[in-house]
């Protein structure tokens, strides 16, 4: 096995806090997108990839992924000026500064972190001509742009309803989007998580809402201001659109949430009894917020290479910093003595910056999620659960986070608990599982994840499955089997 490439992130809350930065309208065109390219490091090339999302308010929601090591979501600050861009990952010690080209199709600069100055062009990313022209199909199932509204917040949330074909009334589900501002089908390159699992769903016999996070695409809100309890709003407002359509079952309409989506879903499953038929939790976490971040703080410094005391180190600071904001309510001194903390230990943040970070550190959303505890409410959850996580989740650990779920639901009478091997924290199968498209291996959503999720559902709305619509096709010539060669999808630094 191949070492990892000595990129050693200096990380704090990589996953869950995200950073956004006021740009000025006619500075430069808005951004929307991700960006790809190769950074060649000591043993092999990295894909980085910086997703930038333009949000209602004025801001950009900027995160970093590397697949190879497993990270996703790691917040950037990203400013522009003219044609000139700067993307700025704190925690990491690392920058990119570059020219917007040929319209933002290419970013071309200089990566620069501890031990590293190299060239660097990030291209825009595209789907594939295969992904184009799936997404040009008409589905066998009805499908519409939906509008529904929060009236407790008065926000206007977008989104698509796919319903099966037929005369009704099907079950349903909303699903509740993970931790971050994200679009109907959370789309991370050509993966679509929430477009693939509604159109498996709704394939076999179940309606699917998904929609725009707010600020999102064609939702209306400010998503950097919202609390975890505040998003709960928003997931039981589309259960209560569900209810009003004709060809829904009113009786059974549930959640399937992911990530922190998962809590929002049983957090709205406790609080509407009456209303919750079922909530399918993928990758809940049953530990405090607190403790999740720490944990994976933890997890992926080790995965990259720090050694013992550096990730001791790192997470002694981080422990403090959360202590600091969780005893200190007034948001002003908080800040003041996490920007201190901040500027104490890394000498190459100036005092503005950290300012700016410890205003991220002390939001409304960073102090919700740092003192919520899951436990708390599972008792109020009675209608049935499924909770499944993946065992190569680096984000939130499966057995940790089941266990914890399952004793806190201890008097639910109906909750099934199951660990996916192999399965990351986006559902995804492990790498040599993902079928090929063109020559070229696509990541998918579990196909044994899709199919245990949908197996429950039915079991517990009554509902005959519905078959897919398939094609005989004749069957081929006889010939020698031949064996798919997976080694150019190897990784080149692993």
């Amino acid at each position: 096995m191949k070492s990892t490439p000595p990129i050693i992130f200096n990380l704090l809350f990589i996953l869950y806090l995200f950073c956004t930065i006021p740009v000025k309208a006619g500075d430069a065109p808005t951004l929307n997108g991700q960006w790809k390219g190769p950074l060649k490091v000591p043993g092999g090339t990295l894909d980085l990839i910086i997703t930038l999302v333009p949000l209602s308010n004025g801001t950009y929601y900027a995160a970093l992924d590397v697949p190879q090591q497993r990270i996703s979501r790691m917040p950037v600050e990203a400013e522009t000026k003219g044609n000139e861009i700067t993307l700025k990952i704190e925690q990491a010690g690392s920058s990119f500064t570059g020219k917007i080209e040929d319209g933002g199709a290419r970013f071309t600069g200089t990566w620069q972190q501890p031990g590293l100055k190299a060239p660097l062009v990030l291209q825009r990313a595209t789907a594939s001509a295969a992904t184009a022209r799936r997404s040009r199909l008409t589905p066998p199932y009805r499908e519409e742009d939906v509008f529904f509204t929060n009236s407790q917040d008065k926000l206007r949330l977008g989104g698509m309803l796919t319903i099966p074909a037929g005369a009704g009334p099907f079950p349903a589900v909303v699903l509740v989007s993970d931790t971050g501002p994200q679009d109907r089908d959370v789309t991370v390159q050509e993966y679509r998580m929430f477009g693939s699992l509604a159109d498996y769903l709704t394939r076999r016999g179940i309606a699917v809402l998904r929609f725009d996070d707010r600020g999102v695409g064609k939702s209306s809100g400010n998503y950097s201001s919202a609390t975890t309890a505040e998003l709960v709003t928003d997931a039981q407002a589309g259960l209560a659109f569900l209810r009003s359509r004709s060809l829904i079952d009113p009786q059974h309409i549930g959640f399937i949430g992911h990530g922190e989506g998962a809590n929002i879903a049983l957090l709205a499953a406790a609080q509407s009894p009456q209303t919750t038929a079922f909530v399918v939790s993928l990758a809940g976490y049953g530990l405090p917020g607190r403790d999740v971040l720490m944990q994976q703080q933890g997890e992926i410094m080790r995965l990259i290479g720090a050694d013992p005391a550096q990730v001791k180190a790192a997470l002694a600071l981080n422990e403090h910093m959360v202590d600091i904001i969780r005893q200190t309510p007034n948001d002003v001194q908080a800040r003041t003595k996490v920007a201190t903390l901040i500027r104490q230990n890394n000498s190459n943040i100036d005092a503005g910056m950290a300012r700016a970070r410890a205003a991220h550190l002390t939001s409304p959303w960073s102090r919700y999620y740092l003192d919520f505890d899951p436990k708390n409410k599972l008792s109020d959850v009675q209608c049935p659960v499924l909770a499944l996580n993946g065992t190569a989740d680096l984000e939130v650990a499966a057995s940790t986070n089941l266990s914890i779920l399952q004793k806190g639901l201890k008097s639910n009478d109906d909750v099934t608990v199951q660990k996916l091997a192999g399965v990351n924290h986006l559902f995804q199968p492990e790498e040599k599982d993902w079928p090929l498209v063109n020559g070229q291996q696509q990541p998918n959503f579990s196909p044994k994840a899709l199919e245990t999720i949908r197996a429950w559902i039915v079991k517990r709305t009554g509902q005959p499955q519905a078959v897919p619509v398939t094609v005989k096709r004749p069957a081929p010539a006889k010939a020698a089997s031949k064996k798919v060669s997976r080694t150019a999808f190897q990784k080149t630094a692993s």
